[in-house]
């Protein structure tokens, strides 16, 4: 697929653009500790980067185009075909804009995503980090103003994150696999987060520490067609599936052998089908 003017993703090294690899974040655990008074929610959570990646080419210019890794397969790491369940805005509010702007640069910026959206990978934050890390900038404080998982995006690796994201404590790094359910539809981060802050009003949470992820019972409130494709994956691997941050990604620790999916590239819910994405962790994203 050619973009805008005619450029093939093989020719853009030619033309002097850079590539940069914007890898997606999972959550391993997610507790939220408190509320500020402001309303940003306080967490505590374990976070690694994933080898699934969207890829920015960035070089001389102005604008951002947006395309898929379905549309223009062998572009940088990450399984292809890997889109998400609806467009990806261009505009002012694209974490990519918004990235360059607090950095002050202007640049031309080719997105090839991966990383699904409403996902709960971070796919967004992944890539202004990859633009604040191009620019230089390892600033936690300008990375949190755009948004909550762009500092630890920023470093990547395995972190310990706190506060409203901006407090990254890094950790060893830890080879370890895992398998995606890359649901057909997405989550509103913000609908999981009123959701959460209903149900403990009415003292509606489940237990503290019952848990892994304490908006996965929010998450479910608010699309409740989650519980059925997590009884899909379970019943598929015989493990327990996870939800990824506030979802819509169901995973489970392992590779397609070790968990009993072989070669299997989809699941099925009635007409619906979902992607299952073998991954592995990725290590800290160097300080150039």
């Amino acid at each position: 697929m050619n973009d805008r003017d005619g450029t093939l993703p093989t020719e853009r090294a030619g033309l002097g653009m850079e590539e940069l690899s914007a890898p997606a974040k999972l959550t391993l655990s997610l507790q939220v500790t408190g509320v500020r008074s402001d309303g940003y929610h306080l967490l505590r959570s374990e976070m690694v980067s994933i080898d699934l990646a969207d890829t920015l080419w960035i070089g001389d210019g102005s604008g951002l185009t947006v395309s898929t890794a379905s549309a223009e397969a062998g572009t940088g790491p990450g399984p292809e075909g890997t889109t998400g369940p609806g467009p990806v805005p261009v505009g002012p509010d694209n974490l990519v804009t918004r990235a360059l702007a607090a950095v002050g640069r202007t640049a031309r910026v080719d997105l090839v995503k991966r990383i699904p959206v409403g996902a709960g990978l971070g796919g967004g934050s992944a890539d202004a980090a990859a633009v604040l890390r191009w620019a230089g900038c390892w600033d936690p404080a300008v990375a949190v103003d755009l948004g909550a998982d762009v500092p630890f995006c920023l470093s990547g690796g395995r972190a310990s994150v706190s506060g409203i994201g901006e407090e990254v404590t890094p950790l060893p790094y830890q080879e370890r696999r895992f398998t995606l359910l890359l649901l057909p539809f997405g989550v509103d981060t913000g609908a999981v987060y009123r959701a959460w802050d209903r149900m403990a009003a009415g003292c509606q949470l489940p237990a503290a520490g019952s848990g892994s992820n304490d908006l996965e019972a929010p998450a479910l409130h608010v699309e409740p067609r989650l519980a059925r494709w997590r009884t899909v994956l379970e019943q598929a691997t015989g493990r327990r599936p996870r939800l990824a941050g506030s979802g819509s990604t169901w995973f489970v620790e392992g590779g397609p052998d070790e968990t009993g999916l072989g070669g299997g590239q989809t699941l099925r819910l009635g007409e619906a089908t979902a992607r299952l994405v073998p991954v592995r962790t990725t290590r800290p994203a160097p300080r150039g």
